[in-house]
């Protein structure tokens, strides 16, 4: 690798222009263009079809887009065809403009023209390529010979407007503007906008595309300035942006461009287009989203837009794509769920509205996404404070700290040795298993209570190999008149060290008690049990002899 090789090809705007640089936040959305079945399909390996193109396009419709740039209709019948579906089979909807795109050749604008007869609304994008690598390599030609083939596209579209039937926007681009001095690309537009005469009912769109990245964000925002503060007739041009990702960092170069002066994004869903791709309209949207401010798009539903686009396109959704991914809301990490858990009954006893968990930009919630399959991931990583929060929040089971953490690692150790991921009924029969209910050598067949001179008389008949036996016991309380009975009838010295109750609401059954219970035996070791049942006592006896079977056995 040799970094001599390479030299920056981008040219900086001349002045200083940081306006942008003042400002925090952008304050509202930007008109958004969709250009997934343009530039995004002409990327794929395998273009989509004409009906994969209008499920895609009844998607973006659905998503709330109102500029959707539909193909190409000169490069291939397809696009031409898809096109004429559209307008013959009216389906734009009267709020919807349609775009298309053409180079600036006659040939190729008039079949433009052509297969946007009768088009509702209609955005004709023509461009032509301007920088110094474009003309010196590909055209030959001199900067006055390339600024009159974009006037003469422009003259050219200006003309059929008014001889084809139909409602004609108009936009230009100077293609690949980050590789052009900024004083030939402003020169170049204006000599374009002296032609169309932008006015207060003639709306002229002026977009300015990263067709390759070429510099760091901060370049082409002060460039996006420079051109806003200089473009004629600035109140009637619409100032877009068609950002790529070639350095990886297309949507921050969209971010300070909006700061800087831009009205206009157009950009693609999960970013697919061209190399990199082009810029991600969900990233984008989703980033104004998390700041409070309404991004006019509507991903409320992001597993279906995940299902289509990938249906469509053959493309996979990355499993890391922000906002989108199938694991951008996981945690694994104990100390992570721990946060999250914490975060979530934070909200839950402020009963706040404002979303502030940890760890999570955004509330899966409003994306359709779900905490126990999305966010709480189980692994040999995970920790205490999600696993209890898995079980509390889909089976109602409010473990004790020491006793979520005694869960954990028996979790971990079978996400180790299996080496995979548990999923919530997992943990659950890993509990289950493992304390719930343990009836096993020992298991209480009988009990009846009796108060008698501020204290508890017991009745307890337990049953070991086939065999009951009864015992009476007395103690200040029912456990402790159980617990008496039990010490009494093993010969087992421990302490009663944690307990807990409280009510368990399970489907289609009412309410039922579930109690929790840690003993210690002589050498500080907590051995734990669960009980549930429709009585509180009998759930907490039973919790008892499960945590003393745990004893036994590790024993």
């Amino acid at each position: 690798m040799d970094p001599k090789k390479y030299s920056p090809g981008y040219y900086p705007a001349p002045g200083r222009h940081l306006k942008w640089a003042e400002k925090d936040h952008i304050e509202k959305a930007p008109q958004w263009c969709s250009v997934d079945l343009r530039d995004g399909n002409q990327s794929l390996v395998i273009p989509m079809s004409l009906e994969e193109k209008l499920e895609f396009y009844h998607m973006l419709l659905r998503l709330g887009f109102r500029e959707i740039e539909v193909g190409f209709p000169a490069a291939s019948e397809t696009e031409y065809e898809f096109l004429r579906t559209l307008i013959e089979n009216h389906m734009i909807p009267q709020d919807v403009t349609v775009q298309v795109l053409t180079q600036c050749r006659e040939h190729i604008i008039r079949k433009t023209f052509e297969a946007c007869k009768g088009a509702p609304s209609a955005i004709i994008h023509f461009y032509n390529s301007v920088s110094v690598a474009q003309r010196e390599q590909v055209f030959r030609k001199s900067r006055d010979e390339i600024k009159q083939i974009a006037v003469d596209g422009a003259r050219l579209v200006k003309k059929l407007a008014k001889e084809y039937e139909g409602n004609f926007r108009f936009e230009y681009s100077p293609e690949s503007f980050t590789g052009t001095e900024p004083e030939y690309a402003l020169e170049v537009c204006n000599a374009v906008l002296d032609v169309l005469e932008p006015s207060e009912h003639n709306n002229v769109i002026i977009n300015l595309p990263v067709t390759v990245e070429m510099s760091m964000p901060h370049i082409y925002a002060s460039q996006i300035e420079y051109m806003s503060e200089n473009l004629k007739y600035r109140e009637h041009v619409t100032l877009s942006l068609h950002p790529h990702n070639d350095r990886g960092t297309g949507v921050a170069d969209t971010e300070l461009a909006l700061l800087a002066g831009a009205d206009r994004v157009e950009g693609t869903l999960f970013g697919n287009g061209e190399r990199t791709g082009n810029v991600d309209i969900i990233t984008l949207a989703m980033n104004m989203y998390t700041h409070g401010i309404d991004p006019k798009l509507d991903f409320s539903d992001m597993p279906a837009v995940c299902k289509v686009y990938e249906q469509c396109t053959r493309m996979h959704v990355y499993e890391r794509s922000p906002y989108a991914g199938a694991l951008v809301f996981a945690a694994f990490s104990g100390s992570h769920q721990d946060a999250i858990a914490k975060g979530m009954n934070w909200r839950k006893e402020k009963t706040l509205y404002q979303w502030t968990v940890p760890y999570l930009p955004v509330d899966p919630k409003d994306l359709n996404r779900t905490y126990d399959a999305d966010v709480i991931r189980v692994n040999s990583q995970s920790g205490k404070g999600g696993i209890g929060y898995l079980l509390e929040q889909n089976y109602g089971y409010v473990l004790p700290p020491k006793m979520r953490e005694d869960l954990s690692y028996r979790c971990k150790a079978v996400s180790d040795h299996d080496h995979r991921e548990l999923k919530s009924e997992d943990v659950l029969a890993i509990f289950m298993d493992s304390y719930l209910n343990i009836h096993t050598p020992l298991a209480l067949s009988a009990l009846h209570l009796t108060q008698k001179d501020g204290g508890v008389e017991a009745d307890v008949t337990f049953l070991r190999h086939g065999r009951e036996t009864a015992l009476h016991c007395q103690g200040n309380g029912s456990l402790d008149a159980v617990s008496n009975a039990l010490k009494e009838y093993t010969g087992v010295s421990y302490q009663l060290k944690v307990y807990t109750e409280h009510s368990v609401q399970e489907r289609n059954s009412g309410s039922t008690a579930a109690a929790y219970i840690g003993i210690e035996d002589e050498n500080g070791v907590l051995y734990w049990g669960a009980g549930t049942h429709s009585d509180i006592i009998r759930a907490s006896a039973q919790a008892l002899i499960g945590a003393y079977n745990n004893m036994m056995k590790e024993k």
